[in-house]
């Protein structure tokens, strides 16, 4: 009978590949527009990263409201609005954030691409470090070994070049902070995000307005090429997010651990193509976190494929 109806349905195995199958395809994308912002901010070399930070808040809650009406998610929103532990945490989240985007755009405009790469090849790694110092999980031995050897690769650069790489360290940690928050916050990617810029919406305003008070608004001063760009931030902010959660839905967690790599290759990658400089220590450095990166994601997988047999186990023993 087992048998027979396996076989029986294959319209289930279908739906189940053509589900993974979209996983793949929206997550890649998402990685992908991720991996490539530094060729869009290095169009924006002339605006201030603060002039631009206050642009893609705004230009995200005219894009992220028509998403919202579209995935029709207004529900949502109003019901996290009206929880204020939600709306607190949320509160914070937008700060990690925006601080988090205000360094990166800096270190792109600054030729600092290379060491934004790092801070997000370490993220994953932060991720872990914080599961241990905030909520005291135990590590398995190649989590401890892997994040041992990215330690050891940051005090290298750190000893060698004789500056504590600040970009890559506060990128990795903001973002591991934001994604916790979010993480433990009741309401999804998009409405989540739709409040955050809406937070933040009117200090970006109130900063803009004190720079065309001023004289010094690069937005609509005769250059209309850079004016339609700076708005464009909106699309770019809330596109790869919303991407990122349809692909999270359809794909597992070891699977968007491998492919969340994507970004900071192409970010590395873009970062050499414009002539940034790749020195021995830099090589050493990134050599020991990819090392780290690849025992994690063994260890990933594995932990991944036996969490099914431990199930299986304790549901026998539960019996």
């Amino acid at each position: 009978m087992t048998g027979s109806s396996v076989n029986a349905d294959p319209t289930n195995a279908r739906t189940d590949n053509g589900t993974v199958k979209t996983g793949l395809m929206v997550a890649v994308a998402a990685y992908t527009l991720w991996g490539l912002f530094p060729i869009y901010l290095k169009l924006l070399t002339i605006v201030p990263p603060t002039e631009t930070i206050a642009h893609r808040v705004l230009w995200s809650v005219p894009f992220a409201a028509i998403l919202l009406t579209f995935r029709r998610q207004w529900s949502d929103v109003w019901q996290a609005i009206r929880d204020k532990r939600t709306l607190l945490f949320l509160g914070v989240a937008s700060l990690s954030i925006s601080t988090n985007w205000l360094i990166y755009v800096w270190a792109v405009v600054n030729n600092q691409i290379l060491e934004a790469s790092l801070g997000y090849f370490i993220n994953p790694l932060m991720y872990v470090a914080a599961g241990v110092f905030v909520f005291k999980e135990r590590l398995r031995r190649p989590q401890l070994i892997a994040v041992a050897i990215a330690c050891v690769g940051v005090a290298i650069l750190t000893i060698g070049s004789g500056t504590f790489p600040w970009i890559a360290i506060s990128l990795a940690a903001l973002f591991t902070a934001y994604g916790y928050i979010r993480k433990t916050t009741n309401v999804g990617a998009l409405p989540g995000l739709f409040i955050e810029v809406c937070l933040l919406s009117p200090i970006a305003f109130l900063y803009l307005l004190l720079l065309a008070s001023n004289g010094t608004m690069i937005f609509a001063d005769g250059v209309s090429n850079l004016t339609l760009t700076l708005m464009f931030a909106g699309p770019f902010t809330v596109i790869p997010l919303v991407l990122f959660a349809l692909a999270a839905r359809r794909l597992q967690m070891t699977t968007l651990g491998f492919l969340q790599y994507i970004g900071p290759i192409l970010q590395f990658v873009i970062g050499l193509a414009f002539g940034e400089a790749f020195t021995k220590l830099h090589g050493v450095t990134f050599g020991l976190i990819w090392i780290s990166l690849i025992i994690f994601s063994l260890d990933a997988v594995r932990a991944n494929r036996a969490m099914p047999h431990r199930q299986m186990q304790a549901s026998q023993k539960n019996a």
